[in-house]
């Protein structure tokens, strides 16, 4: 069978730091070939290669036969290689149609610019990815998955040959995962070769014909996607069997820290929602994307105060109307997104330790820097966490590490109720475990976990209940003995 892309025997290292040793892997027309593997196993600095962006320290690559000497993003794109990666690269304030010609458009010199003509060929290019777009709207007032249809609909426009998918669904919804699969599939009728990279095993069978492993920098294993499962893949991408990926185990459950009765907000969805949470016990909270998950962790933390209903906590009524009055009264909440709100990148793994804790690191108003690295250190040795120093930025580390200095920060200010939301998304499945093993051994120290989780997986391994959400209030409350997934869905689609 011909190949579009064969990548054969590529080495690569980083000041003597091996990230590649004779990874072999390609790519055929009309396929979608799945590249997995853990953070840190290879898989970025292959498809930097592949596009150009770095270069080989030997190896061959050769594309539809022909070895590519010298490789460049230029040459890269002229080739016909494109990538789309997990945040596209639009220019905010330009349109759909000036984004798509800045790409497309050979735009040396003076031209006189055809508006119509530059619509109509966004129009069509839309189209062609089954967006519904309009050619004159502002990029950055696009949602994430209309944003990847955009780079979509420019690599069909530059006749890309293959297609490189860098966690595309990691933080898309299940509807609009499937709109994107059905633009793959639009892709694969072209005969496009589509590299998808994703750490959401359980979608891979949906769409992949082949898929190959990555581990230690090197090519393990490619296989039929029809002839591997997901604990096989595991297996492969770890090295080792992986039988608890969710290693829940039963832990005592003590008396109630957190009662809601009524609770709501006038300045969010959230109305009329009643549930406990128990010292020990982790309370999943599911819900379709806009049920207000997230909303109501907001109300609980301070963010989106309650107005009406009431929240006690150890049996004794309050009020929390800020962040730092939940603090105050032992709640901790290590929210969504990462990189915006859990942890200052550029920042170090200490400074970011300290952040939610500084009282407890600093005296007369000045920081105790000694304390303050003491107490990140004594949290990266407990959590596990890897890194070459505690001084380094957080941005220095992988996903998963990333969530746990999150982690740390909130573990800092010694909380009684922890609520997580989304706590493993976007890492890989040997670091889902690990913080999964650390938020089963948080309970079974007595801390009461809200975890707010839109991976049904997540939510019926690791809970002790379910509760479910639907237009902004509970739904039902499950014990995990009857939680299903049919269950959780019925739930979810209750209307209000």
């Amino acid at each position: 069978m011909s190949l579009l892309l064969r990548a054969e025997a590529i080495s690569k290292s980083y000041d003597g730091v091996r990230a590649l040793q004779g990874v072999s892997f390609d790519v055929r027309p009309g396929e979608v070939h799945a590249l997995v593997g853990e953070n840190g196993a290879g898989k970025s600095t292959l498809i930097k290669i592949i596009t150009g962006a770095v270069s080989m320290d030997s190896g061959t690559l050769a594309m539809d036969g022909v070895a590519l000497e010298n490789n460049s993003p230029a040459k890269a794109k002229q080739l016909g290689i494109a990538a789309i990666y997990q945040q596209p690269a639009l220019f905010p304030n330009l349109s759909v149609a000036e984004n798509l010609a800045l790409r497309l458009e050979d735009l040396s010199g003076w031209k006189k610019v055809h508006w119509n003509a530059r619509r109509k060929r966004a129009r069509a290019l839309l189209s062609e990815v089954g967006a519904t777009i309009d050619p004159d709207a502002e990029a950055g007032g696009l949602s994430m998955p209309q944003q990847q249809l955009v780079e979509i609909a420019c690599a069909v426009g530059a006749a890309a040959k293959i297609v490189i998918m860098d966690e595309p669904t990691a933080s898309l919804p299940a509807r609009e995962a499937e709109a994107l699969f059905q633009c793959i599939a639009r892709l694969r009728a072209r005969s496009v070769g589509i590299v998808y990279i994703s750490h959401r095993l359980e979608e891979l069978p949906r769409i992949a014909d082949r898929v190959t492993v990555l581990r230690d920098g090197c090519s393990i294993e490619t296989r039929n996607m029809a002839d591997v499962d997901r604990p096989e893949l595991i297996r492969l991408m770890v090295g080792r069997e992986l039988s608890a990926v969710f290693p829940k185990r039963e832990v005592p459950i003590g008396a109630i820290v957190l009662e809601a009765r009524g609770l709501g907000s006038r300045h969010s969805i959230v109305h009329n929602v009643t549930f406990t949470l128990r010292a020990g016990e982790i309370l999943g909270l599911a819900g379709l994307v806009g049920s207000g998950r997230t909303e109501l962790a907001n109300v609980l933390f301070g963010l989106t105060p309650a107005d009406t209903g009431e929240l006690l906590l150890h049996g004794i009524l309050c009020s929390i109307r800020s962040p730092r009055q939940a603090i105050e009264l032992g709640l901790g909440y290590v929210p969504e997104d990462r990189t915006q709100h859990g942890v200052i990148p550029p920042m170090s793994i200490a400074q970011n330790t300290s952040l939610a804790a500084l009282r407890s690191v600093s005296h007369a108003g000045l920081i105790d820097f000694t304390a303050e690295r003491g107490l990140a250190s004594g949290f990266a040795q407990t959590l596990g966490t890897k890194l070459s120093s505690i001084l380094a930025p957080v941005s220095s580390l992988s996903g998963g590490n990333q969530q746990k200095v999150a982690l740390s920060r909130w573990l800092a200010t010694g909380p009684k109720v922890l609520i997580v939301d989304e706590p493993t998304q976007g890492i890989d499945v040997g670091a889902k475990a690990e913080v999964h093993r650390l938020l089963v051994d948080l309970a079974a120290k007595g801390m009461a976990i809200l975890m707010i989780s839109s991976e049904l997986p997540e939510i019926l391994g690791m809970s002790d209940r379910v509760a479910v959400m639907s237009h902004g209030t509970i739904a039902g409350i499950l014990n995990r003995s009857e939680a299903t997934q049919d269950r959780i869905l019925a739930l979810s689609l209750e209307t209000a």
